[in-house]
């Protein structure tokens, strides 16, 4: 298996963590991806990222969740926050759609993960190619991208 840029970042910081290959016919939406690993989809995270007047901010929030915009700008202390149009994702992270990982983006955006991840032992996010999921302590990732737990989805 060809290492990605967030394997050799977390084997570089001797964080642990399991991968797990999926086929890509299996569908990429989370939901689609937990079905194939058999755990629950509320354990798969996607990865989105976002953009203000001035800066790009990282949400990874469960799979079937849908992010709340106006949290999201609270969080990241934004007016007013919007989707990165999907043709800008690989040139601003590296990643294209279905194979974004919060970890070893071109650059470390200021990160923000769901605060359901908090008191779980794990969490899957995308190993930074369809395909390719990670599992990881949330903590551990918190700790490493510098991130924050924050109240972000939908109608909780």
């Amino acid at each position: 298996m060809k290492k990605t840029n967030a394997m050799r970042l977390l084997d570089a910081d001797n964080i642990k963590y399991e991968t797990k290959e999926y086929s890509k016919d299996d569908g990429i939406s989370g939901v689609d991806v937990a079905n194939t690993l058999n755990e629950d989809p509320s354990t798969v995270f996607k990865t989105l990222v976002t953009q203000s007047k001035d800066e790009n901010y990282v949400f990874v929030i469960p799979a079937p969740n849908e992010l709340d915009l106006k949290k999201a700008a609270k969080a990241s202390s934004e007016k007013k926050i919007e989707m990165l149009p999907q043709k800008d994702l690989l040139k601003k992270t590296g990643y294209i759609h279905g194979g974004c990982s919060p970890i070893g983006m071109k650059k470390l955006f200021r990160t923000f993960i769901d605060e359901s991840a908090k008191d779980r032992e794990y969490i899957y996010i995308s190993g930074g190619k369809i395909g390719m999921q990670i599992k990881i302590n949330p903590v551990d990732l918190v700790n490493l991208i510098d991130a924050s737990f924050e109240d972000l989805t939908k109608g909780e």
